[in-house]
Formats: C-alpha cells, sequence, structure tokens
C-alpha cells in the first residue's frame, strides 16, 4: 500500500459543461485547477483514483534546484517563490520549508561537473556553491564519513508530498473549482481538429479545454486521439522511518542514499542511484528515443522483464467511451517496492549517521516515474487539437516543480504571458527532429 494520503472527497455533480477540465489530481492537475480558478474559469478536475494518489505523494518531498537541467532553471526559479507563499496564498499547509539541499560528489569527475552547474547556475540567478570540509560538516552534521565535496544550494527546500496536492485541490475548489475523485475520463472527444467535450465514467462534460496532466498515464490517455508521446515509467522506492531525534535538518544525496526529513520527525529515505524499468511493449517502440538517457544513467538503472508488459500489452487496446475503461479497472498504481534496494540505502545510511542506529522503518512503497527522452516535461498545446493541453513526463522532478507548472499551464490556457518560456516544455520537440538529449538526468 501507498502512503497514507490527506483525504479529499468527492464533489457530489458532475457538470454538464465546464471552461477547462482537468485530467488527473495530482500535484501538477491541482495547481493548475487552482490558476485557472483563480483567473474566473469555469474548472472541474477529475481523477480516476484519488487526490495524489500516485507519484505525487510517493516521491521525496524534495523542492529543488540544485542538479536541475539548465532548461528548467527559469521554471524551478519561479515554483520556488510560488512554494514559498503558497500555505499563505491557499490558507492551508503543504509542509514547505526551505532547509537546503546538499549533492555529494563521490568523485572527481562529478565534482567538475557540479562546479560547472555551479557556474551556469549562477547565470540564471540561482545561488549554489561548492563545499568541502569544515563546509560540508557545518550543514551535515552527524554524518561520520562526509564526502569530500558537495554541491550545496541552500534555498532549496522540502514540503509534504501526502498533504500538499490535497490541501492545494482544496483551496482550488474554495476558489469555485469542482473536484471529482473516483471519475476516470474515459476518453477526449474532438470535433473539426478540437476538443469538444471529456467523457467521463459519470458522464459527458462539454468543454473546449482540456488539460491532460496524468502522469504515467499521459501516454495511454494521448493515444486515443491520435499524440505519441514518446514517454515511459521509471519504478522508485521509498521508506519512511521512525522519529530520528537529532538527524539533519537538510536534504542529502549520495551515491547510496538519499534522505529527506519528514514532519513528523521521521525521515524519507530512497536508495540514491537505483531505479527500476519495466520493460513493456513501448519500451521496444521508443527504445532509440530513450537509447542516450539510457547511456547516460546505465549504472543506475535496473531493467526489469516483468507481469508489467503483459498489463500494458491488454491495456494498448481502444475501448468505445461507453465501457469501462482501462482507469476505471487501475485507480492507483501501486506497485510494489524493491525492498532489497532500500534495505541496502538503510544500512549504509544508518553506518554514517550515528542517529540511525535506533531508527525502524514504518513503512515502504513505490510509484511509477512518468519519464521523457530528454528527462525534461512536456507542457505545451497540442498542434493537432486544438484545446488540449498536456502537463507531463516531469521524471522524478515534478513535485518541486509543481507550481510553476501549473501556473504555466493556467497561462497557456489563457493565453497569459507566461511564467516562464514554455519553449523548452513545447511536446513538438519530439516530432520536429530537434530529438533532445538529456542533460541532468531523473
Amino acid at each position: 500500500m501507498g502512503p497514507q494520503v490527506v483525504p479529499v472527497a468527492s464533489d457530489p455533480t458532475v457538470p454538464p459543461e465546464a471552461d477547462v477540465v482537468i485530467v488527473g489530481g495530482g500535484i501538477i492537475g491541482t495547481t493548475s485547477a487552482l490558476y485557472l480558478a483563480e483567473r474566473g474559469l469555469k474548472v472541474v478536475l477529475c481523477e480516476k483514483g484519488h487526490i495524489a494518489g500516485e507519484q505525487s505523494s510517493r516521491n521525496w518531498g524534495w523542492c529543488r534546484q540544485a542538479k536541475r537541467d539548465p532548461r528548467e532553471f527559469e521554471l524551478i526559479r519561479e515554483a520556488l517563490r510560488l512554494w514559498r507563499g503558497m500555505d499563505a496564498h491557499i490558507g492551508a499547509a503543504t509542509g514547505f520549508t526551505t532547509t537546503g539541499i546538499l549533492f555529494a560528489a563521490n568523485d572527481a569527475k562529478k565534482e567538475a561537473s557540479f562546479e560547472s552547474w555551479v557556474k551556469e547556475a549562477a547565470g540564471a540567478g540561482i545561488k549554489s556553491e561548492m563545499l568541502s570540509g569544515a563546509g560540508i560538516a557545518r550543514v551535515m552534521q552527524g554524518d561520520s564519513t562526509p564526502p569530500k565535496a558537495a554541491l550545496w544550494c541552500d534555498s532549496d527546500g522540502r514540503a509534504e508530498p501526502q498533504k500538499a496536492a490535497p490541501a492545494i485541490a482544496e483551496a482550488a475548489r474554495r476558489k469555485g473549482a469542482v473536484i471529482l475523485t473516483d471519475c476516470a475520463v474515459r476518453g477526449v472527444e474532438t470535433g473539426g481538429g478540437r476538443v469538444i467535450a471529456a467523457v467521463t465514467e459519470r458522464g459527458r462534460i462539454a468543454t473546449s479545454n482540456i488539460v491532460v496532466a496524468g502522469g504515467a498515464w499521459t501516454r495511454r490517455i494521448l493515444k486515443d486521439v491520435g499524440i505519441d508521446l514518446p514517454q515511459l515509467k521509471v519504478r522508485a522506492s521509498v521508506l519512511r522511518t521512525s522519529p530520528v531525534p537529532g538527524g539533519p535538518l537538510p536534504a542529502l544525496w549520495d551515491h547510496d542514499f538519499a534522505l529527506r526529513r519528514r514532519e513528523d520527525g521521521g525521515y524519507t529515505i530512497a536508495n540514491g542511484h537505483v531505479n527500476v524499468v519495466p520493460i513493456v511493449p513501448d519500451s521496444f517502440r521508443f527504445c532509440f528515443d530513450f537509447l542516450p538517457a539510457l547511456q547516460m544513467e546505465f549504472a543506475s538503472l535496473r531493467l526489469r522483464l516483468g507481469a508489467r508488459f503483459l498489463t500494458e500489452w491488454q491495456e494498448g487496446a481502444l475501448r468505445p467511451f461507453d465501457r469501462p475503461s482501462v482507469y476505471e479497472a487501475a485507480r492507483v498504481l501501486d506497485p510494489a517496492p524493491d525492498q532489497g534496494y532500500l534495505d541496502q540505502a538503510f544500512a549504509a545510511l544508518k553506518a554514517r549517521f550515528p542517529a540511525f542506529v535506533d531508527a525502524r522503518i514504518v513503512q515502504s512503497w513505490a510509484g511509477f516515474i512518468d519519464a521523457t527522452p530528454d528527462a525534461v516535461p512536456v507542457i505545451s498545446p497540442v498542434e493537432k487539437v486544438s484545446g488540449l493541453v498536456v502537463a507531463t513526463g516531469f521524471s522524478g522532478h515534478g513535485f518541486g516543480i509543481g507550481p510553476g507548472a501549473g501556473h504555466l499551464v493556467a497561462d497557456l490556457v489563457t493565453g497569459a504571458a507566461p511564467i516562464a518560456d514554455p519553449h523548452p516544455y513545447r511536446l513538438s520537440r519530439f516530432f520536429d527532429g530537434s530529438r533532445p538529449r538529456p542533460m541532468a538526468g531523473l
């Protein structure tokens, strides 16, 4: 079972029409709903399961600029600004706090890479620095074997994944949005080259704008309208611990583990360098698209053939809108965690930080990251279908950049001046010969 998420009750009635229908109730969908509702639009958010049921509640909770792809610099800068004011803006707690994030440099090559990143980030207005020796000891206390060098961004922070998207969804509802849970969108109805309705399991909603923010499901949703989005899933596992008195306050990534302090005094822990990639039919379809990413992250990725292959093979067939959809058959993607990798990370953490010696594993879970070939999201109108906007492929970076992405979605839907240049996130980059390559990875 996944982590316990603050529940959000569904509105009882499906409106017959809306200005915008949002498909997906994660951090991207809920922030999009909030910013669109604040602009006076009639917004309906449809979530097939519960709000933040998938990766938006299962991620590490990091809100970081550090080690970001330069194509995301402008948007993550704005996202952090929005996070810092989010609790006051919505009148509720998301758990956001500024703590700083440290990335350990385990060898000379990584140290040089981080030094280059610091210079590039400075040019984009992001302050960070390289630390060593006493500097690392100052910010990351209690580490018995600290790294020799590290990238430090003191303006980065964290929020609580199990409460942030629910709090934002409730705020969107107070602004007039309709929030529907256990309400799958079976498909997008089009006519004359544009959106005309979202067909849900509870009825049809006439609309001229649909935002698809379906995370790992987005490729399947777009496939039904003839959009061949290159997107694959990566399974990431996480554990949480009992409270750890005297544990470190900043978040830390190292080769063997990553950690983030939680509001309850425990920690979210993950393996710092291992993610599992299920082999599915689309793995062959997009083999060459993802080859540069595979080469860059080869040491950190574990390819696995299992039951997921057959599941996605069966889910691929088109279904008429008057029949139950694959989204109703799988309300929440809840993969089993890779416990062996988590146990390795926890053991390495205890060996480094004496404060964790008596800590217990309270829960473990996994989630599916929606990845693109260049590990940069798609936040873009769909040229082939007027009124259709896609926000997906956040490649493990979506929670932290979520408010900025939701704001950009609202800008694209309404035609407002964008909060950040949308060009790096255009869907057409995968079809126009650009063949963008990954720069920062997952």
